[in-house]
């Protein structure tokens, strides 16, 4: 058996070799203590150094964001379950502001507000991370909104028209059909996919905020059924979930568009909707013991939401040309869009569109109320084509309301008051519209020349819808260049009006109304001049009746 020889110098190099590389670090970690927990917030005490915003560990994993920094303790939000969190546990300090993954994998994914998948379909390959608590672009950064957003809606479309980094507010009452406004729009930027084209192309995040998991569900399902979730984010925060959830959902589905925007991309997120985020921050608020203002919420309730909004934006040209164009819902009572969440979101927006429940309910649906829905962007949010036509339709629809409420109690009408309620009534008929059934711009404006140009006024009011339907159909098969020119151009010239005439009056001649009559007026025949008769003379010959003898 060989002996084991080790030589004195190989141990001394080997120790050198050990000490040159070993270094004596110390690591320092602050731990602390939680006091008391419950209802979504915890206070800890130990943490002297926490920053404002940043991360908390609780014991399983669960982490809260560090909100109240008091003399003696730590006000934390918990960010989900938050039934387990005892007194005396131990809470970790994470040294990170609150975050999510973003990236294109994100698309055609429902996820919670922290970026975790919750559809069942797997984990996701997330491009970077991204802060929620971010600075909105400055005023450099930006540039006047100019390209049109269609949403496929005809009142929104011609009245109050949507532009790429608007920021325009739906409101209204419970179940007036704010949510199916978005989806419709979300829905709408399909065919702008399916061009392949970036410039076109519209990616869209639904944010759920306090929803019923049904209704989420049910949007989800709308969505997928409509070829949209291919371009289509949606973060959940239903209403099961934690308030701390809810609060910082818009922000995390802000922050997944914001990545796309200064990109270069083209982006639409839809809070839905941002008063159940005023009542979660508020119940965090008070049970965080802050000072409560009007209708108990904390005074910072505007900053919260002017925060958020002010990240839609259209980049400037050197910043990519990006866009994030927001559509917040807020929800009133009673159709009081005074009170203090519904003024504070008007102020903050680039306009609204009031839905309102006695027109939704009269089966005017999209039930807007033209007096109160606005778009500060306005005609620069429209194709030529459309602000050509539409120029005087909210101004004819506003008068026929007032002339409405005054008929209800005149006995008789003259004939131009009776013309304009005639006119009124049919375009309101006109601008009603199916849900999930967005219609392309060119459409449009060929349905509302209908109504703008007089072209109705011998159809009878029951009778509009099929009209429009049908003759749309006619146009499709038979004058689909009409349709190609609005589209390419933009625009709506002297030939294709003349040309959209004379297919109208050729349609109307085919056209029968639901009680057989016919839709052509009677058209007045005027008498011939005299030279223009060509007047023949017979002679007839007789002959002479024969004499009586």
């Amino acid at each position: 058996m060989a002996d084991l020889t080790i030589s004195a110098d190989d141990i001394q190099g080997a120790i050198e070799d050990y000490v040159s590389g070993f270094s004596a670090e110390t690591a320092r970690e602050e731990i602390g203590t939680v006091i008391d927990a419950g209802d979504g917030i915890a206070h800890v005490e130990g943490l002297p150094s926490v920053m404002t915003q940043e991360l908390l560990e609780f014991p399983g994993g669960i982490l809260g964001v560090a909100l109240n920094l008091d003399e003696h303790s730590v006000g934390a939000v918990i960010l989900g379950d938050f039934e387990k969190i005892e007194e005396g546990q131990q809470v970790k300090r994470t040294g990170e502001v609150l975050s999510v993954p973003v990236g294109d994998a994100y698309l055609g994914r429902v996820v919670n507000p922290l970026g975790q998948p919750i559809d069942g379909k797997g984990d996701i390959k997330a491009d970077t991370r991204r802060a929620l608590e971010i600075q909105a672009p400055s005023v450099v950064q930006r540039q006047s909104v100019s390209e049109p957003l269609q949403t496929g809606i005809k009142a929104i479309d011609s009245m109050t028209p949507i532009g790429r980094g608007q920021r325009q507010l739906i409101i209204g009452d419970r179940k007036t059909g704010k949510t199916a406004v978005c989806v419709d729009t979300i829905l709408n930027q399909r065919a702008n996919w399916e061009t392949g084209d970036p410039k076109k192309q519209v990616r869209c995040i639904y944010v759920a905020i306090g929803q019923k998991g049904s209704t989420v569900a049910a949007v989800h399902r709308a969505l997928e059924e409509g070829g949209a979730m291919e371009y289509t984010t949606i973060v959940a925060a239903t209403a099961s979930d934690s308030a701390g959830f809810k609060w910082i959902a818009p922000y995390t589905g802000s922050a997944i568009g914001q990545h796309w925007m200064y990109d270069g991309k083209h982006v639409l997120i839809v809070f839905d909707d941002l008063t159940k985020q005023a009542e979660a921050y508020r119940a965090i608020s008070l049970l965080l013991r802050r000072p409560p203002g009007r209708e108990a919420y904390p005074g910072d309730v505007f900053y919260l939401h002017s925060r958020l909004l002010e990240r839609c934006a259209k980049l400037s040209d050197d910043m990519g040309g990006g866009s994030l164009t927001g559509l917040p819902i807020i929800e009133t009572k009673a159709n009081d869009i005074s009170a203090y969440i519904p003024t504070n979101v008007i102020s903050i927006t680039d306009g609204q569109c009031f839905l309102e429940s006695d027109l939704f309910n009269q089966g005017v649906r999209p039930a807007i109320n033209v007096g109160v829905s606005v778009s500060r962007v306005g005609g620069a949010a429209q194709i030529k084509a459309m602000k050509d036509i539409a120029g005087s339709l909210r101004l004819d629809l506003s008068q026929y309301r007032e002339l409405e409420a005054f008929a209800a109690f005149a006995s008789d009408l003259d004939a131009a008051s009776k013309a304009q309620l005639d006119r009124g009534a049919r375009l309101v008929e006109l601008l009603k519209q199916p849900q999930y059934a967005p219609m392309p711009v060119e459409e449009q404006v060929v349905s509302i020349f209908l109504g703008v140009e007089g072209h109705l006024d011998s159809v009878p009011v029951e009778d509009v819808q099929r009209f429009e339907a049908e003759f749309l159909d006619h146009v499709r098969a038979s004058a689909s260049e009409i349709l190609a020119d609005i589209r390419d151009s933009g625009k709506l010239s002297d030939e294709t009006k003349d040309k959209l005439v004379e297919v109208i009056n050729q349609f109307k001649r085919g056209f029968q109304a639901s009680d057989g009559s016919s839709v052509v007026p009677d058209e007045h025949v005027e008498a011939l001049d005299e030279e223009e008769l060509g007047k023949e003379s017979v002679k007839v010959h007789k002959p002479a009746p024969p004499k009586k003898k």
